[in-house]
């Protein structure tokens, strides 16, 4: 018989599907939704250390072969934002807490922030982004993408708490294996690879203007699905923390793909936008199906076996 429930950092979940920050995750309440539809792990929307706007809308356009946002990150600031989703006591759910900074000390303010708030809270990780690739002053245009700059963030982070620490990445840096070993060597717990892919942009031929409020924005969906594999396959080769792989997944059989490629969870975003929080009841049960037809008892069985 064969089962899907794994380990996240000590804690005992149903699956290793993530809900991938952004999408979902602005309040406790829909984060318990995309629980009780199926999925074992659930990712905050991205906190900052004041409240922010985000970009002007339109903020999502569907495209031929999946989304493109522009967010900007709104989100009501951390301490308002731990508020929200304190106190996290699912049982068979983690909760992962993403934060996005300007700099090394807004990274380290925010950890301390997270590991302040403590068991009221009862966050299993923290997840910071590094790699948005459409929002000045943060990821890609704050040029964070650098293994230096990788490394004085994991390890601003690491000082101010003793919660395990995911870094995110984007499939648009050049040399995501360098950045994912520095993370490592830093004292990062977990890889993210990835965010979305871009900047890209689409156009409105009545209006001849970009379509989103910021002109251009990441693009995510089945269109970034080789290329987030790849990166993961990559990835794996070279470091020895897990990895979230993120990015087009839609199907069981997309995250069986990932995990084969070396992925220990599998994170979904887009797939919610097109398909709803049930998606991951879906994918669960595509993935199970698959390990019993194919002799797999646990998912960690899976996870590199394209390396083998």
């Amino acid at each position: 018989m064969s089962s899907l429930d794994s380990r996240f950092f000590g804690k005992k979940v149903k699956n290793p599907l993530v809900l991938a920050s952004g999408v979902l995750g602005v309040t406790k309440a829909s984060l318990e939704t995309v629980c009780d539809n199926g999925c074992g792990i659930v990712t905050t929307k991205s906190l900052t250390p004041e409240a922010r706007k985000g970009h002007d809308g339109p903020n999502i356009v569907e495209t031929e072969c999946g989304l493109l946002n522009a967010m900007g990150y709104p989100n009501p600031g951390i301490d308002e934002g731990l508020k929200e989703f304190a106190p996290w006591k699912r049982k068979d759910e983690a909760l992962i807490v993403s934060i996005v900074g300007k700099d090394k000390a807004e990274f380290g303010m925010l950890a301390e922030r997270i590991e302040a708030a403590g068991k009221v809270l009862g966050a299993n990780a923290i997840e910071a982004v590094i790699s948005c690739p459409h929002t000045p002053g943060y990821g890609m245009m704050a040029g964070q993408g650098t293994p230096e700059c990788v490394c004085d963030i994991t390890s601003a982070i690491k000082e101010k708490t003793k919660l395990p620490l995911i870094i995110k990445l984007s499939p648009s840096v050049p040399g995501e294996v360098k950045l994912a070993k520095s993370a490592e060597d830093a004292g990062a717990d977990c890889i993210n690879m990835g965010n979305s892919l871009g900047p890209g942009m689409k156009i409105d031929l009545n209006r001849k203007r970009p379509i989103l409020g910021f002109g251009m924005g990441g693009l995510s969906g089945p269109a970034i699905k080789p290329i987030a594999i790849r990166c993961v396959y990559d990835i794996y080769k070279a470091i020895d923390i897990p990895i979230i792989g993120t990015g087009g997944i839609t199907n069981g059989t997309d995250a069986i793909e990932m995990m084969m490629a070396g992925a220990s969870y599998v994170g979904v975003g887009t797939a919610v936008y097109f398909r709803g929080p049930k998606v991951f009841g879906t994918i669960a049960a595509e993935i199970k199906d698959w390990m019993e037809k194919n002799g797999y008892s646990k998912p960690e069985k899976i996870v590199g076996a394209a390396h083998v």
